[in-house]
This record gives structure tokens, C-alpha cells and sequence, in this order.
């Protein structure tokens, strides 16, 4: 695990968004395509618009294929829709192929819909497992991620699949990657800023372990990478120094 602590949300922006552009280029390097499940949230909202304008040329985006770790059981067009915030702020700026997009649909119902989506991505990843090369996380103030909320029966659930569940906490339905989907990917991002994270950020690394109080400690990689990306306001109640200032994130080449 290697947190990046930046002094600013827009530093932080910068870091994951060089991130994002150096995993992509490796991935398609490797194997010709980009596979990346997004976060839902207002958090992203910042990274899709500068990914849609100074990373305009510098990724192949005809080769990335977009997947969500959740969804709210409402429909696309929805304001709540985590896909609608992505189509208005990533995917319509940049022209991706609906061929490239997967969207939760949500028509069908939430049980349905996760079924359906588990196994769209059985059939779209060759290799038997659905590693994807990058799951971006973002981090709620009650310590979940994705749609793992405390006190729900998804916690426990140890598929690599996608779950329906209705949170009763936001009184809504939910359909989200299961820990053990998440853990499975080559590399797993949180995308956290704010002094309000902050002490959910602290429950996260520092705590002693409690999975139905602090649900995104369940994710622990099984061989990928486990990076953090936050601001100083975030990471303000940690006590320990982990190697936080590694430096892991490298501009990527520009594209000929």
C-alpha cells in the first residue's frame, strides 16, 4: 500500500489523473486494451474533466473500456445515476464508442441487473476472473466504498461477482462489486480529499479491524496495488507515516 498525500484536492486530481494515464498506456502496451471500473460520487467529477481535456492525446481512449463498481437503482438518465455523471463529464467530452461503455441497467431491477452485469463481465474478460487493470474507489464519511455500507449482508458475501442490496441507511437499492471482485484487480486507486474523509480515512488505516463498522477495510488487493490518493486535509488524523511520499506516479509518454 502507498499513499500520496498532496497539499491540495486539485494536486490530488493531478496525481491520480498521471496515474490513471501511465496505468492505461502499460495495460494496453500489454494487452492491447484498458479496462477500468469507475466511482460514483461528486469526488470524480473533477478527475473525468481533466482526463477529458489535458489527457485528451494522451491516451489511446478508443482502447479503454469503462465499468462501474456501483450503481443507485435509478434510472440512466437519473441525476443520482453514477453512469449519467460520467457520460456528461468523460464519456460524451472524449467521444467513447458505446461499444466501450458498460452501464449497470438499471430497467431491469436491482437483483436482475446485477446478475446481468456479473455476467456481462464473466463474457467480456477472456482470462476466467474479472481483473480489471484499475478500480478507482472513493471513500464515504461512514467509511464505506462502492456500495459497501456497514451493517449489510454484501460484507460478507465472498464472491467475485455483483450484488444488489437495498441500504437502508440512504433508503435505496444498491448494486455493487463484492471485496473480493474489487481485490482481484491489478491495481485498486482511492480517490479521498477533504477534511470531512478524514476521519474515516483514520477508521480505514489505523484502526483495529472492524468490517461492519469500516467497510473499505476489505480491500486488500490479493496481487495488484493498493494506492491512495489524498489531500493533507484528509490524511490529517492519521498518526503513522506509512511511506506515504513515495513517489509512484510518473508523467506518461506523450503519444507520437
Amino acid at each position: 500500500m502507498h499513499l500520496n498525500i498532496a497539499n491540495t484536492p486539485d494536486d490530488v486530481i493531478a496525481q491520480l489523473a498521471m496515474y490513471f494515464a501511465q496505468i492505461a498506456a502499460e495495460a494496453i502496451e500489454e494487452r492491447d486494451r484498458f479496462t477500468v471500473a469507475l466511482s460514483g460520487g461528486s469526488s470524480p467529477k473533477k478527475l473525468h474533466e481533466l482526463l477529458a481535456s489535458e489527457y485528451r492525446d494522451k491516451i489511446e481512449w478508443d482502447k479503454v473500456y469503462f465499468f462501474f463498481g456501483d450503481e443507485r437503482d435509478v434510472p440512466l438518465t437519473d441525476q443520482q445515476s453514477n453512469y449519467l455523471m460520467a457520460k456528461n463529464t468523460l464519456f460524451e467530452p472524449l467521444g467513447i464508442d458505446e461499444s466501450q461503455i458498460f452501464a449497470i441497467e438499471t430497467h431491469l431491477g436491482a437483483e436482475e441487473a446485477a446478475k446481468e452485469y456479473t455476467t456481462a463481465l464473466m463474457n467480456f474478460f477472456d482470462e476466467g476472473n474479472s481483473s480489471f487493470d484499475l478500480i478507482i474507489l472513493g471513500l464515504g464519511d461512514n467509511s464505506h466504498t462502492a456500495s459497501l455500507f456497514p451493517h449489510t449482508p454484501v460484507l460478507h458475501d465472498e464472491s467475485a461477482s455483483v450484488q444488489a442490496l437495498y441500504i437502508d441507511e440512504v433508503k435505496m437499492n444498491r448494486i455493487t462489486f463484492t471485496a473480493p471482485l474489487i481485490n482481484i484487480a491489478h491495481h485498486i486507486a482511492f480517490l479521498v480529499y477533504g477534511e470531512g474523509k478524514a476521519e474515516a480515512v483514520k477508521h480505514i488505516l489505523e484502526d483495529e479491524k472492524n468490517v461492519e463498522l469500516y467497510p473499505a477495510q476489505l480491500i486488500q488487493p490479493s496481487n495488484g496495488d493498493l494506492l491512495w490518493f489524498m489531500d493533507k486535509a484528509a490524511a490529517s488524523k492519521l498518526e503513522n507515516q506509512y511511506g506515504r511520499m513515495t513517489q509512484v506516479v510518473l508523467p506518461p509518454p506523450p503519444l507520437n
